[in-house]
């Protein structure tokens, strides 16, 4: 056995997104999400399932940041929901939501946890998405004022913010093949919301400095791309440079540009934008789960990775272990992933979800014995490590997820947490992954 110790300072935390964990979803002055709708939709979500309820976490916050403390946590990535800040979106901030994140801040700060709050993590007020949604300039503008609003509220007492989750999937799971709210199936709006996030993330880091933010960065779900030469290259610009590009250096790729001339001009790209959308940052934050293994397929339409990948299709090799979501697990992706960025862009990175779905719950003895999930928590901290080694600045990594929580379209389906939550009784149960996390945190390492 190999002990492997990670650098002092490595920040160790947890996260959950708003519409996963919150419910109270018309309490205190919300507005309706895009979430809201989607799942208000017969056959869009597992049994028509929402998270109008959810883990309770808005009427549970002393309990769960208890929680938290009890596993040692350093930090805890959260996100704010746009429509309890801004019910439709625009004008001024509704107090009682304002209100609920700063309570949540001063409890964080209280219990010695750093706070990292992401402004959106996918639940778009739906009075935009009324108007155009992400494929519509004005959203990203708003959302430069809905960052100023947050930003002059909590600055002071949070350690980073994140703008935007994963606008990969904002953009083409909710725009282009319709697995996400708001629904569409539309490669060109999916690729005007591509930049039009894009253009939010520098508008709001803007809205953020200037409001005293300390650290601002944005967090991505890379795809570690694996198999035919010609394939990853194409699905690596789709997926991954047309978010990386822009944001670290300042243009969009220009065979990303060609590869969809066939669905847009990017006309939407106007003077100036990419001089906002690439704002300074001082970390990315990566989400890993499975590399994606590609390959040319003559003949086949536009892959789920995005559009422009006409004739490319995913596959997996034989021989390796799934989640409960049906993802490949190979940790090794996640070393070569961090190694990438380092090598290609040379930010430093923080790991901003990582973790796996398993059904497991509580056995006779009331405990939950969650071995795979253990397994596979503990491969991806040592990848992270062995990215360490090779050169990668790697500054913190935040498990995926603290609690089971409605897992979007899978509804209450698939379990994440490393806590494992009772839907009827909201009763909150470590299991033996948080009790692994927790040991690993106090050690600030693991063995292999």
């Amino acid at each position: 056995m190999t002990q492997l110790t990670f650098p002092q300072g490595f920040l160790w935390g947890t996260a959950t997104a708003s519409y996963q964990i919150e419910g109270a979803a018309t309490e205190d002055g919300r507005g309706q999400s895009i979430w809201d709708t989607f799942s208000a939709t017969p056959g869009k979500t597992w049994r028509g399932q929402s998270g109008a309820v959810a883990c309770d976490h808005y009427h549970r916050v002393d309990e769960d940041i208890a929680l938290m403390a009890s596993l040692g946590v350093d930090t805890y990535r959260f996100s704010i929901a746009w429509p309890r800040i801004q019910p439709d979106g625009t004008g001024p901030a509704n107090p009682k939501g304002l209100d609920f994140y700063d309570r949540l801040v001063d409890k964080l700060v209280a219990a010695g946890i750093k706070p990292m709050p992401t402004l959106y993590h996918w639940d778009l007020p739906q009075a935009f998405e009324d108007r155009g949604g992400w494929p519509v300039r004005e959203t990203a503008e708003r959302f430069g004022d809905y960052a100023a609003i947050v930003g002059a509220r909590l600055s002071d007492r949070v350690h980073t913010w994140w703008t935007l989750n994963e606008p990969w999937c904002s953009a083409y799971l909710g725009y282009g093949n319709g697995h996400h709210a708001p629904g569409r199936t539309e490669p060109a709006a999916a690729l005007a919301a591509v930049h039009h996030l894009n253009l939010a993330h520098g508008l709001a880091v803007q809205s953020l400095r200037a409001a005293g933010a300390e650290q601002v960065s944005i967090v991505l779900n890379p795809t570690q791309c694996r198999g035919e030469e010609e394939a990853v290259r194409v699905v690596d610009g789709i997926a991954n440079r047309v978010f990386f590009d822009p944001i670290l250096l300042g243009r969009y790729p220009a065979d990303v540009i060609e590869r969809t001339r066939h669905h847009t001009d990017w006309s939407f790209v106007q003077e100036g934008d990419l001089e906002t959308i690439n704002q300074p940052i001082d970390v990315l934050g990566v989400n890993y789960y499975s590399p994606t293994w590609l390959r040319a397929k003559p003949g086949e339409p536009e892959s789920d990775v995005g559009p422009g990948t006409i004739g490319i299709e995913t596959y997996t090799p034989e021989g390796l272990e799934f989640t409960d979501m049906g993802w490949a697990v190979d940790a090794t992706g996640l070393t070569d992933l961090l190694v990438r960025i380092q090598k290609d862009y040379g930010v430093p990175t923080m790991i901003t979800e990582n973790g796996a779905a398993y059904p497991t719950g509580p056995g006779e003895d009331g405990e939950v014995h969650d071995d795979e999930r253990v397994a596979y928590l503990r491969a991806h901290i040592a990848a992270v490590h062995d990215a360490i080694e090779a050169g990668a600045d790697v500054r913190g990594y935040t498990a995926w997820s603290l609690m089971d929580n409605f897992e979007w379209a899978f509804g209450y389906d698939k379990r994440f947490g490393i806590v494992h939550v009772d839907y009827a009784t909201q009763q909150r149960t470590p299991k033996d992954s948080a009790k692994f996390y927790s040991k690993v945190i106090a050690d600030n390492g693991l063995t292999r």
